[in-house]
């Protein structure tokens, strides 16, 4: 840990401009959460802090993101749209619950391989290119145990949450834009639960976490404004850059 205060005016900026970025990224391509957890980790939160912190702070730019496609949104095979959500909800629920109880020293072994396996996910999606694939109907019980272990993921850390689930919605048989804006919905819905819980703790920055919030509003404006005069690829290909050198990094530290 880093000896800043994160209520230095220079490190909120800092913060904010991290959550700028982030914000825009996730218009763009997702993955912002990659740039703003080691952000906050090294102006000096704990990674469970940095973490629950974060998810407090981009939740704002999640909404926006949902809400702009939520037409498209729907369910799969048995089981409705309503259903996804409420299960995401209590998805994120026992994964916020989970994280929250994770000992700080636990969290911080911990999160190197969640980091490694989130970047792995995250690469995965944007760069390998997928066959065509039949879909999977699966048991209704089934599926909502899949959707309820993602909702969990999503709680308590929810790197790379995105893509798992644009690839479990694909191979379920939804069409790219419809997964897409579905996705979007599962997301907040997961995330919502958490930020309810995390408003709670002891673990937000507050100050950190206002600063990444104006930050990430800020930059689902600009990511909407840039939406069609970025390469995607690039924005992608930086996120993997930045997930290996934070794989790396937290494995040395910890």
């Amino acid at each position: 840990m880093i000896g800043f205060n994160s209520h230095d005016p220079l490190m909120l900026l800092l913060i904010a401009m991290a959550g700028l970025y982030a914000g825009t990224q996730n218009v763009l391509a997702g993955g912002g959460s990659f740039i703003t957890l080691p952000t906050l980790m090294l102006v000096g939160l704990n990674p469970l802090s940095a973490n629950v912190t974060s998810t407090v702070g981009l939740f704002p730019n999640q909404v926006t993101s949902s809400v702009a496609g939520r037409k498209l949104a729907g369910g799969v095979h048995t089981v409705s749209l309503r259903n996804l959500f409420f299960i995401s909800i209590s998805g994120g629920i026992a994964g916020a619950v989970l994280l929250l109880n994770t000992p700080i020293s636990v969290f911080t072994k911990l999160i190197p391989w969640l980091v490694f396996f989130a970047t792995a996910v995250f690469a995965w999606g944007s760069f390998i290119k997928k066959s065509n694939q039949v879909p999977q109907y699966l048991p209704t019980y089934l599926t909502k145990g899949i959707y309820f272990v993602l909702g969990m993921y999503g709680g308590y850390f929810g790197g790379g949450i995105g893509f798992l689930l644009l690839a479990v919605l694909t191979i379920s048989g939804q069409q790219v834009r419809m997964a897409a804006a579905t996705k979007n919905m599962l997301v907040m819905a997961m995330n919502a639960s958490a930020v309810a819980i995390f408003a709670f703790s002891e673990q937000v920055d507050w100050a950190a976490g206002i600063a990444l919030m104006v930050g990430a509003v800020c930059g689902g404006f600009l990511g909407n404004w840039l939406m069609h005069r970025l390469p995607e690829k690039v924005l992608r290909g930086f996120i993997v850059v930045v997930g290996v050198t934070l794989t790396v990094w937290l494995f040395v530290r910890a």
